[in-house]
């Protein structure tokens, strides 16, 4: 019988090495495929233009989805107005547009986790 257990411990062994290798082939693609589809999320998110503004418009800024200023508009109105205010304009249209940004990216990416369980805190990307 010790033959017999050994064939059969054998068969075993390489039906389970052969039925592990499946499944981690598989997830090994499906990590491959998120990786290239979450690259070409960025791509995509890096060439969009966001726009955000203050003042009702009146200051108004541009940015790519690096976070990169791309243009920054200032109504003529607010060059005779004090310069605080103005300054205050600026940083709250940049702020107003780096929200819009990640907010962006939060949405491009967010269909991407495909149902992983991430824990609490963790952003996807990494």
């Amino acid at each position: 019988m010790p033959g017999l257990y050994r064939v059969l411990s054998n068969h075993w062994i390489n039906k389970t090495e052969t039925s592990m290798k499946n499944p981690l082939a598989s997830l090994m693609q499906q990590a491959q495929q998120m990786q290239e589809n979450i690259k070409k999320a960025q791509e995509e998110l890096e060439a969009e233009e966001i726009h955000g503004e203050s003042g009702a418009g009146l200051v108004k800024i541009v940015m790519n989805g690096k976070r990169e200023a791309l243009k920054v508009s200032i109504d003529e109105s607010l060059l005779k107005e004090d310069r605080d205010m103005l300054e205050d304009l600026v940083a709250a249209a940049i702020n107003d547009t780096v929200r819009k940004v990640a907010k962006l990216k939060q949405e491009k990416m967010a269909g991407l986790a495909g149902g992983l369980e991430l824990p609490a805190g963790l952003k996807f990307p990494f």
